[in-house]
């Protein structure tokens, strides 16, 4: 994937054809709904997460130990960062236990670049600040090809908090690649400036986004990444950007309803729409174990 060492460390590296052999492959895990192979016997996974996380971390566990990998969780709170340990000490000690992967997630962007080329294991990057999250990228659009049967063409509206959102970004790299229309909505204050370059059409008003869109990707309000006022407050947020049963509407009669989670309900989505029938949030997560277990098979398997 990206040379010379084989690491994945963004959807922007990466070719259409690299894209589309790793969902074909997520696809057929899928279809034996994941089941369990020797690919890694013998091998060790690090999970070394410098950030909360409940859906992937858990995920590249249960991939790892799906292809009979041994699995180390590192987290913040119990790794010697707490003592003043830098991360490439930390990684470098990591790397010297001879594990084939390390899977990293870092608050800031770069973090597994800079691994990757102080390490022998292979690096995946788990999420990076508000750089890229290339797995859940993946999953999306796996995700999607299985509904829609296609990516090409599709028009993808993805809203919310696009400033802070690596999901956007790594998005954004992949769907343009394989060739679906990109909109973007939310306020101007979370759009970042000169996002059209990666391809995306802008809206600063939902309903326009979402005017005939194939799916709708509803985005997570980073509260945690934000230092300033960039919306006045959630309820304004919530009735203006907010996705409801109301405004859905505006989409294709059959689009879908997606989500990276964890989701804010009532802010960024509501619950009758992120439990409704165009939901497929819970079929991302379960999507999101086959794109994992086909990542670290050919990476390091």
């Amino acid at each position: 994937m990206n040379r010379p060492k084989q690491d994945l460390l963004g959807i922007e590296p990466l070719t259409k054809a690299e894209i589309i052999a790793i969902l074909d492959r997520a696809d057929a895990l899928y279809a034996t709904d994941n089941a369990k192979s020797d690919a890694m016997a013998g091998k060790t996974v690090i999970n070394l997460f410098m950030e909360p996380s409940t859906r992937t971390r858990t995920s590249f566990e249960i991939a790892a130990k799906r292809l009979s990998a041994d699995v180390v969780n590192v987290s913040e709170s119990f790794s010697s960062s707490k003592k003043g340990e830098t991360l490439l000490d930390t990684a470098k000690n990591l790397d010297a236990m001879k594990p084939s992967a390390i899977v990293l997630r870092h608050a800031s962007a770069g973090a597994p670049q800079m691994l990757s080329s102080a390490v022998r294991a292979r690096v995946i990057n788990a999420g990076d600040g508000s750089h890229e999250h290339p797995t859940q990228a993946l999953l999306d659009c796996g995700t999607m090809r299985r509904h829609a049967g296609k990516i090409e063409g599709l028009v993808v509206t993805i809203v919310g908090d696009v400033m802070h959102s690596r999901v956007a970004r790594s998005n954004l790299f992949a769907l343009s690649k394989l060739g679906a229309t990109v909109r973007v909505a939310g306020p101007r204050s979370l759009l970042p400036p000169g996002i059209e370059a990666l391809g995306a059409e802008v809206f600063d008003r939902v309903e326009p986004a979402m005017e005939g869109a194939d799916v709708v990707m509803v985005l997570r309000l980073q509260q945690e990444r934000m230092n300033g006022g960039y919306v006045p407050s959630l309820r304004d947020y919530s009735r203006f950007f907010g996705i409801n049963a109301r405004n859905v509407r505006a989409a294709k009669h059959d689009a879908i309803v997606m989500h990276p989670g964890p989701i804010n309900r009532g802010v960024e989505l509501s619950s009758d729409v992120a439990d409704g029938a165009r939901s497929v949030i819970l079929e991302q997560v379960a999507y999101g174990v086959s794109v994992r277990m086909a990542v670290l098979e050919m990476l390091a398997g």
